[in-house]
């Protein structure tokens, strides 16, 4: 048996944090691994799309130029080369910034962790306890209730994955895919960019429907359609089986049942927290409605040395599954466990995203439905990426830019844009709702032009001004 100050579920980004904040303090840390160090974002999720969504774009932009004057080229894709240079990005990101890491007061064993009790687990064969005890065992996919299929081969998100058995290493001809969020948009476009034919179905009436402006999902799935992909929406699966080497679904629209084949199926109907395999009832910790383990504003469970962050604890305390916030809460409910000092409370009002289709989808604070529901006021306007001079100037002008602001006071509350680099210019706006920033804030801002990030001023300045009959630069 092996003790230590703090006893980690997980070595994900949270995990990580945690680990390295111990390390400052002078603390001892065990993290528990039952796949591969590193956790999602680095070994499946966020680096590997990326990388592959960036190759996607070169792709298509080298077959679909803008401008008039230069000729379309049919660069050549190899699809195994491709997977295989994700690989060794991964192999040497994973070993750069999270094996390097392991050593001294900070330790990792490998397995599958379950609580034995308040202070300890079981992996595999060993017993570890900890004084404080961090859940950070993130999330994995949904898998809807769909007939049949657990009798079909289906893709998750994980088959971005390297050195697993689940990582797709041939493009398909043909893809199916089953969701609108996040993550279906971009594989759906990535794998339609490499060649294959995509159909993306969404059981919502619009792409997106969940947490973001009407106006985000008609525009991405006009850009989708535009490209050639199927989007079929107020959909549900019925059923699913094998037709030949592929996959067949039943698909219900208002239409009636309609039959959609494809070589391959991916299920991206959302992610849920890896609460329900380690036995956290021998712990005498509960979880929510969604599996979400329950936490206060301190990260800190009902039993007060146990504290959970990331994706496991879900929406609890207005948070978000990403990266970002998993790797700031860890660090926080480390210090929060560890240190003499008073505990932080942890703030979520301000979280910045991104989806990484082309262009962009980029979002923080308020919706205009959530600004209303909240008892502001709305002046809520949205504008046509056409008004921005970067966009046009670039021959790009999908999109849109959208401000939510409380009418009485001028306060920016949210805003949202669909554009290019729109997950660069995001990190302005989220700047500015951390400080409260005003209407006027954004107006007497000197930009750089022409810029994309010009579209914050141009969306703010529409309250007062027809920005369509401005100069350029003028206020």
């Amino acid at each position: 048996m092996s003790r230590f100050d703090l006893l980690i579920l997980g070595s994900g980004s949270t995990a990580f944090a945690a680990a390295l904040r111990a390390q400052e303090l002078g603390k001892t840390a065990v993290m528990t691994e039952e796949r591969t160090v590193g956790g999602t974002c680095v070994n499946r999720g966020c680096l590997p799309s990326k990388n592959f969504i960036e190759a996607a774009r070169l792709l298509h932009d080298a077959r679909n130029p803008r401008y008039p004057g230069l000729s379309a080229t049919r660069p050549e894709l190899d699809f195994r080369q491709l997977v295989e240079q994700k690989d060794e990005l991964i192999r040497s990101y994973r070993k750069k910034k999270y094996e390097s890491l392991i050593g001294g007061s900070i330790r990792v064993e490998t397995g599958h962790a379950r609580f034995l009790g308040p202070h300890a687990v079981e992996v595999g064969a060993k017993t570890l306890e900890g004084d404080k005890v961090l859940i950070a065992t993130g999330s994995r996919p949904v898998l809807p209730a769909i007939e049949a299929l657990a009798d079909v081969p289906y893709l998750t998100s994980d088959l971005l994955t390297n050195d697993e058995p689940l990582e797709l290493s041939e493009l398909p001809a043909s893809l199916l895919v089953l969701g609108g969020g996040y993550i279906a948009l971009e594989l759906g476009q990535m794998f339609h960019r490499f060649g294959s034919e995509v159909t993306i179905v969404e059981r919502s009436r619009e792409l997106l429907s969940h947490g973001y402006e009407p106006e985000v999902g008609s525009t991405i799935r006009a850009i989708l359609e535009g490209e050639g992909i199927r989007v079929v929406t107020h959909a549900t699966v019925r059923s699913v089986r094998r037709d030949g080497p592929g996959v067949a679904a039943a698909v219900e629209t208002g239409k009636g049942v309609e039959e959609h084949r494809a070589a391959r199926l991916l299920v991206a109907t959302g992610r849920r927290p890896n609460s329900d395999q380690i036995a956290l009832e021998k712990a005498g910790v509960p979880v929510g409605q969604k599996g979400q383990i329950l936490v206060d504003r301190y990260l800190r469970t009902n039993v007060p040395h146990i504290f959970a962050a990331g994706d496991v604890i879900g929406s609890e305390t207005a948070s978000q599954m990403a990266t970002p916030v998993g790797s700031h809460d860890g660090g926080m409910a480390a210090y929060n466990a560890l240190s003499n000092e008073e505990p932080r409370a942890v703030d979520h009002r301000v979280i910045p995203r991104t989806i990484f289709t082309d262009p962009q989808v980029a979002v923080v604070g308020m919706t205009e439905e959530e600004a209303i529901a909240a008892g502001h006021r709305c002046w809520c306007n949205t504008l046509p990426m056409s008004l921005v001079p970067r966009a046009g100037a670039i021959r790009d002008t999908r999109g849109i830019v959208k401000m939510v602001a409380d009418a009485a006071t001028d306060e920016v509350l949210g805003v949202t844009m669909v554009g290019v680099s729109a997950g660069e210019v995001i990190h302005e706006a989220a700047m500015a709702l951390r400080f409260r920033a005003k209407l006027q804030d954004f107006i007497d801002q000197l930009h750089v032009y022409p810029t994309m990030a010009e579209a914050l001023k141009i969306v703010a300045i529409s309250r007062f001004k027809d920005p369509a009959k401005l100069s350029c630069c003028a206020e």
